[in-house]
């Protein structure tokens, strides 16, 4: 979780990454945020992000972050 909370602190050090379970909802991460960050944790944790993935379920915060990349770590 460590390494994800630095991920999304390089993002934008501004939001409160464990209180947040809106970030996607409340457009705390634009597309363009969501591209950099999808790179990043396939980087970082050797997973593939698939485009149907890409929904606000597994974006809005780091516990659904988190809970994504260990079932694509799984797969």
């Amino acid at each position: 979780m460590e390494k994800l909370l630095e991920i999304l602190n390089e993002l934008d050090e501004s939001i409160n990454w464990e209180q947040e379970t809106a970030l996607i909802d409340d457009r705390l991460i634009d597309s363009f945020g969501v591209i950099s960050l999808v790179s990043e944790l396939e980087d970082a944790f050797d997973i593939e992000i698939e485009a149907v993935e890409l929904i606000p379920a597994n974006f809005n915060s780091v516990d659904a972050l988190w809970a994504m990349i260990h079932r694509l770590q799984e797969d």
